[in-house]
């Protein structure tokens, strides 16, 4: 019943206002941090609700395919032409034509080899992983596999819904703009929060919920000290997530080629033997298939299985000693072979070297340590967000920062519901007329700032658009209806 309701919470004003000394900053950040947090709130707790899915996805997938993803061990590990051989003779069976591009060499004891090969019908960046039994040859199984994470089935489904909602390009607006916002409202609460330590009586309140209080009063209470324990992981969520959008990575991208914060790769071209940057070796990376030249295009490559053993043996003889191994082979004959490290885990491993497979000789190499730091905190960061650099305590802390912020957001439509006058559908808004108070500077400061971020952040300064033009059409009507 609406007045049994009214009755068990504390009664709150109409609408949120700042004390009359507080100036027009105040009042604008609590007016963007709640029509953001009222119109992005939804997007904000989808990709928080399916990330924290994301985040134990790799256990997951573990279990999900333990057949294909391990092997019983055995005394003896055959060569890798052999494994190679038997993945090819089982994909000749069923998909003719197909081709070899990668090998994986099983890790550790009890794991598999996966030969990658490429397959028509396929999605983009996805392959065909053929699962061998190290010790045998025995063929395990086959399944797609997406990208250089290797993301079975079940964890590339995870990933495509928190990233698109299954909807292709169009989906990916809605995690672009969640990310987009996520900081930038974390932020606002940030500074509000802050503000309110210097008239907060109980300091400890700030921190920890007040269970004491009713209504609106505890919910706002478990809200704000909730926003102050996700807030760096919200921060780093939403910096990480930027750099895999559509719109806003194009700009990181762009920016980070331009300070030359790319990752280093090696020199697949025979005859070069000089490290280029962007992308990983092979080929692989951002500028894959990018040479610079003019001349006609050379033959395929003529691969022989015996010729992954000799590639294998060249890159550990360069001090590749990581496990966790990726061999490319070359598309063109004027190429050469890739090895790179590919340990994902702290401390991580990501050397690489190309290999003339015709003289097994290292024709280019680069180490983890030649990577400029910002390439390398990149890399640190997306393996982060995935929840595989520091394993399973990884997942825990991604997981409880996912339902964190899920919980903020919750908390923050049942405080907009509870704050309604009585007798209201919805809660109004905080005040308006933030700008009209402030000061030339402090409005040139304000559209300074909105335009960095919308160029930057391309569906920030969309969406601020249709804020401020429905905040407006709201604000007309309601001074038409007082008049």
């Amino acid at each position: 019943m609406p007045h049994a309701h009214a009755r068990t919470h504390t009664p709150a004003p109409a609408a949120p206002r700042p004390p009359a000394s507080a100036g027009w900053f105040p009042q604008l950040l609590l007016r963007l941090h709640f029509l953001a947090g009222l119109f992005v709130g939804p997007f904000i707790l989808v990709a928080a609700l399916s990330g924290a899915l994301y985040a134990v996805a790799p256990s997951i997938e573990r279990a999900v395919y333990a057949h294909e993803l391990t092997a019983p061990v055995t005394a003896t590990t055959l060569p890798l032409a052999e494994q190679v051989s038997a993945a090819q003779q089982y994909v000749d069976r069923r998909h003719p034509g197909d081709t070899v591009t990668e090998v994986r060499p099983a890790p550790t004891p009890g794991a598999t080899t996966r030969v990658m090969f490429t397959e028509d019908g396929l999605a983009e960046s996805t392959t065909r992983a053929v699962f061998v039994d190290p010790g045998t040859a025995d063929v395990r199984g086959d399944l797609p596999v997406y990208g250089t994470s290797g993301s079975l089935p079940f964890r590339t489904w995870v990933s495509t819904v928190h990233r698109s909602l299954l909807l292709g390009d169009v989906g990916r607006l809605y995690s672009e703009t969640a990310a987009s916002w996520l900081g930038i409202v974390s932020l606002a609460g940030i500074a509000l929060w802050t503000a309110r330590i210097r008239r907060a009586r109980r300091k400890r309140e700030l921190v920890v919920p007040d269970n004491r209080a009713r209504g609106y009063r505890r919910t706002f209470s478990w809200h704000a000290a909730t926003g102050v324990w996700v807030l760096l992981g919200a921060l780093f969520l939403s910096a990480t997530g930027i750099t895999w959008s559509h719109f806003a990575g194009d700009n990181v991208t762009a920016l980070r080629s331009a300070l030359s914060w790319q990752a280093p790769a090696v020199d697949t071209a025979l005859g070069g033997a000089a490290a280029t940057s962007a992308g990983t070796a092979g080929g692989h990376g951002e500028h894959a298939g990018h040479h610079g030249s003019d001349a006609e295009p050379a033959a395929a490559a003529e691969v022989l299985p015996d010729q992954f053993d000799t590639v294998l043996a060249a890159a550990r003889g360069a001090d590749l000693d990581a496990a966790e191994l990726r061999i490319h082979v070359p598309t063109a004959s004027d190429e050469a072979w890739t090895v790179e490290e590919s340990k994902q885990t702290w401390p991580v491993a990501m050397d690489a070297v190309a290999v003339d497979a015709r003289d097994a000789q290292v024709v280019s190499e680069v180490r983890w340590a030649d990577y400029p730091l910002m390439a390398k905190a990149a890399k640190l960061g997306v393996n982060t967000h995935m929840g595989v650099l520091f394993g399973v305590a990884n997942q825990i802390v991604l997981v409880l920062a996912a339902l964190g912020i899920a919980a903020m957001v919750v908390f923050g439509y049942v405080m907009w519901w509870q704050r309604r006058p009585a007798g209201a559908r919805t809660a109004t808004a905080p005040a308006a007329g933030a700008l009209a108070r402030a000061p030339g500077w402090g409005v040139a400061l304000v559209a300074l700032v909105a335009a960095l971020l919308g160029a930057l952040l391309p569906t920030v300064g969309i969406t601020l658009l249709l804020f401020l033009l429905v905040d407006a059409v709201v604000v007309t009507v309601g001074s038409a209806r007082a008049r």
